[in-house]
């Protein structure tokens, strides 16, 4: 997954996550924003502290758990039960076709649609399905998340729309589209908060897919027993996250690195039910893909300072065939110097820096991909793998580490230095990764990286074009 498509998140349910992948790329990025936009949130604030005024002329503040007039504690709202609640009186909805019609065609209504199930090149079987359920075109929801859900390649999607509009369907379309049913083993998780919402949403699974005989689901809920000597050959599990945790991390049932898709509908819900939190983040990190160090050659290459490492990476670019070249610095001092000697050398050079807003570093990225330049310089504001795996680029074939990545504490980053040289040798190719020593805390810091993942760092002389044309062969 190299994508993250997120829709505006405007005080209505966040309503699902899709992961599409073949290496998961995004994690749950600040969820305390996420719950604060749910919905039920939302309304709690504008109620809260509301006064009412009885019959009998005595005033009341209403709030969520306030008390009655007799003292007792006062109902308040399950997000799930909610929810759930709210699916099922949407089903009467949808099956009122006259309705569902003139919403359609109202251009100002979340149901407004004006593509075709056709034109989003689904199975035939599919469509059979989509149209025994009773629908006739997309709703808004749905021509939005589909193309995006059923793209190739795959790509990650936060979505959010109001109750009824559709949204169980496009993300159970996109699951059903995505199974290989010559692959007899679990292939899509979708997480529900409850037992009762991963049955409905198994229930829309079933009549969707019923023309799909050989796509095969199975419920991970309670009293959903296995035997536990067999491994689970369903392409689909639909469930809650404590019994998927006991299936495939508990008992090894099944195999999470395998999973292509991930679902987490009433994503919003599911962050802040305490219990699912958690359990939705272990699950996740469970079906990460770490990268892999394999096809990348990595050197490191003695210098006296930075003057001696800009020099070596000269001597670099006058021996080798570089297609694109990204180089991580330490500071922004160091990015903004290093770019100003480049540009004077006439290299084609991009900053990426904290000075940037988030607008301008989505520019810069765009231009690097597309081409327009060759080298991209960056701080530490590419800190995290989640970023990193943003910038998956073939024509990447050299990473530099100017400055090797270090903790607060000055020891080895080794996660950090992964997913940097990780950005080289993608798509099965070769890539080279090269670390630039200027004393000898960088070194220790080059050689605890090395110790850590038990790969050698060869060292390179760079004033030798011979053993420099050697690691472009």
């Amino acid at each position: 997954m190299s994508v993250t498509l997120g829709f505006q998140l405007s005080g209505v349910l966040i309503s699902f996550i899709v992961h599409l992948h073949c290496s998961i790329s995004v994690i749950f990025i600040e969820m305390t924003d996420w719950v604060k936009k749910a919905e039920d949130q939302e309304v709690s604030k504008l109620v809260d502290k509301l006064e009412i005024e009885s019959d009998n002329g005595k005033t009341y503040t209403t709030g969520l758990s306030s008390k009655t007039a007799d003292g007792n504690e006062g109902d308040t709202a399950d997000p799930a039960e909610t929810s759930l609640l709210i699916k099922i009186l949407g089903k009467g909805l949808v099956n009122t076709k006259l309705s569902l019609d003139i919403q359609q065609k109202n251009p100002n209504s979340p149901l407004h649609s004006v593509k075709t199930f056709e034109a989003l090149h689904l199975k035939p079987e599919l469509l059979k399905g989509i149209y025994a359920m009773g629908f006739n075109t997309p709703s808004k929801i749905q021509e939005t998340a589909l193309p995006t859900l059923l793209a190739d390649p795959p790509q990650n999607m936060i979505a959010q729309s109001q109750s009824g509009t559709g949204k169980t369907a496009a993300f159970v379309l996109a699951m059903l589209s995505r199974v290989n049913v010559n692959l007899n083993h679990p292939q899509v998780l979708c997480l529900s908060p409850t037992y009762e919402l991963a049955i409905q949403t198994g229930e829309v699974a079933a009549r969707m897919g019923q023309f799909c005989p050989e796509i095969k689901l199975r419920f991970a809920v309670r009293g959903e027993e296995v035997d536990r000597n067999k491994r689970i050959s369903e392409h689909i599990l639909i469930g809650t996250p404590g019994k998927m945790l006991d299936w495939g991390l508990k008992f090894r049932l099944f195999d999470m690195k395998k999973i292509t898709v991930f679902v987490l509908d009433e994503a919003d819900v599911m962050i802040a039910t305490q219990g699912h939190h958690d359990q939705c983040i272990r699950i996740h990190k469970l079906m990460r893909e770490e990268e892999s160090l394999d096809n990348i050659k990595q050197y490191y290459v003695k210098c006296q300072n930075e003057d001696g490492k800009y020099n070596a990476i000269q001597n670099i670019y006058g021996c080798i065939s570089i297609g694109q070249a990204i180089i991580f610095c330490h500071t922004r001092r160091t990015a903004a110097w290093l770019a100003a000697k480049m540009t004077t050398d006439c290299h084609s050079v991009a900053v990426l820096s904290g000075d940037l807003t988030v607008e301008q570093r989505l520019a810069v990225l765009d231009r690097f991909r597309s081409g327009l330049e060759k080298v991209l310089i960056t701080t530490n504001v590419l800190s995290r793998g989640t970023i990193y795996r943003g910038i998956d680029i073939e024509q990447v074939t050299i990473v530099v580490n100017f400055d090797l990545p270090v903790d607060v504490r000055g020891n080895a980053d080794c996660e950090t230095y992964l997913h940097r040289i990780g950005r080289t040798g993608r798509f099965g190719k070769s890539g080279i990764a090269i670390n630039l020593i200027d004393g000898e805390k960088s070194m220790a810091v080059c050689k605890a990286i090395e110790n850590h993942f038990k790969k050698e760092i060869q060292i390179l002389n760079t004033d030798c074009a011979d053993d420099i044309e050697k690691i472009g062969t």
